[in-house]
């Protein structure tokens, strides 16, 4: 009998049971319960706030819970910690030396999918051949039973919130899918700042058989008008490709629903895509919008090029056109807004394209994971606006990795996650 076959699949089995009526205070203890015989007795889940700047521990007491003397610590920085070095890199790294009553212990990436939850410490006295595939299993389910808890638990949102969340963002946050994802043919991670105040950028991205959606979304003004802009323009185009609609189309709907509900005083740029997996046929409309951008063999290639029609709200009468991009594997599409770019210290110089193309490059040269790389150039643009926005930066990034749709180590190395 193998040792998957026994304790360690009976952790998996009892955590399994136990988290279908389980609230998500109740995780730790159940852990610790569960993962005991399988010789994980203690547990620690660390997740990350939502500007991926710090782990937070979950106590299941509430995120203001009082710390115990000797406790573990309630916070850990992503940047400069060997935790956060393990949820940047998506590698098992050990914890520190062995403890006192032989137990070691090991900081363990939580994965929902590619999506980058947080961190698992666990701590053993096994020493043997399956220890780290058992410990990555409890920290994948772990994952599992967070990601299907979470939009349901104000706990979470709680403790992975360091601010206040305005209204538009709390509205965008639940709106838009996870930040990221990868199969056999792409992957795709989105960033979006300031995280608490956001109101008019929106992301969105969805498969269908061979063909990727992929858009953005850049709505008029800063206030909570903004995010039902934003919101509407993105459950339009859901709704229209759902139907079969093409781009064309679905933008030209996207107009028509900005129109009836506001009155043509709102409005939202846009970039909607299409890619073909199966060919690397990029198709997109350009409803006056920044065009996206395509790094190809580590280097920035010229700006695609396409007409731009009127931002969908304006009824301004311009004709949508529907332009195409052949891609290369390997080739990484980058959408992004204004905020980004033109991001400025008071009297200083905006960020500026080169610069955040420069940073895409660097960061991805240097082995980190798309998400990583995301997570580095977005933190790169608030130092320099000296941590405050005076508008919305997102930024959606899509790698096609060619025509393979079977789970690659290529993609696992873009992502994060273990091989």
């Amino acid at each position: 009998m193998t040792e998957w076959e026994g304790p360690a699949r009976r952790m998996l089995a009892d955590l399994l049971s136990a988290s279908h009526l389980m609230p998500l205070e109740m995780l730790p203890e159940a852990l610790d319960l569960c993962g005991a015989p399988a010789g994980f007795p203690a547990s620690r889940v660390y997740l990350a706030d939502l500007e991926l700047r710090n782990l937070r521990l979950l106590t299941g007491r509430g995120p203001d819970a009082g710390q115990d003397p000797g406790a573990d610590p309630p916070e850990l920085r992503i940047d400069g910690t060997v935790a956060g070095r393990a949820y940047q890199t998506g590698e098992i790294l050990p914890a520190g030396p062995e403890r006192s009553d032989g137990r070691r212990p090991w900081w363990v990436p939580m994965l929902n999918g590619t999506e980058r939850l947080g961190v698992l410490q666990v701590s053993t006295t096994r020493d043997d051949d399956a220890v780290r595939e058992d410990a990555e299993a409890l920290a994948a389910l772990t994952a599992l039973v967070i990601a299907g808890k979470r939009d349901r638990s104000d706990s979470y949102a709680r403790l992975t919130r360091t601010a206040p969340m305005a209204v538009g963002a709390e509205m965008q946050w639940h709106l838009m899918p996870p930040r990221t994802y990868a199969d056999g043919r792409v992957v795709i991670a989105a960033a979006l700042e300031p995280a608490y105040q956001v109101s008019g950028d929106a992301y969105d991205y969805a498969t269908a058989g061979t063909h990727v959606h992929l858009s953005i979304f850049d709505a008029m003004g800063h206030d909570t008008a903004a995010g039902l802009t934003a919101n509407l323009a993105m459950a339009t185009c859901r709704s229209s490709r759902r139907q079969g609609c093409g781009l064309v189309e679905t933008s030209e709907r996207i107009e028509a629903d900005l129109i009836e509900q506001f009155h043509h005083q709102r409005y939202a740029t846009a970039i909607l895509a299409d890619l073909d997996t199966d060919t690397g046929a990029f198709t997109f409309v350009n409803r006056g919008h920044h065009l996206p951008l395509i790094i190809r063999a580590g280097r920035w290639t010229s700006r695609l090029r396409c007409a731009p029609a009127h931002p969908m709200g304006t009824d301004l009468g311009l004709r949508v056109s529907l332009c195409r991009e052949q891609l290369e594997p390997g080739d990484r599409i980058v959408m992004y807004t204004d905020g980004i770019t033109e991001a400025r210290r008071a009297g200083g110089p905006e960020f500026g394209l080169a610069r955040f193309v420069e940073l895409l490059i660097r960061y991805h040269a240097d082995g980190l994971p798309v998400p990583e790389t995301l997570r580095r150039v977005v933190h790169a643009v608030l130092d320099h606006h000296q941590g405050r926005l005076q508008d919305d930066a997102t930024i959606l990034f899509c790698e096609w990795l060619g025509t393979d749709t079977r789970p690659s180590a290529e993609a696992a190395d873009l992502t994060g996650l273990p091989t």
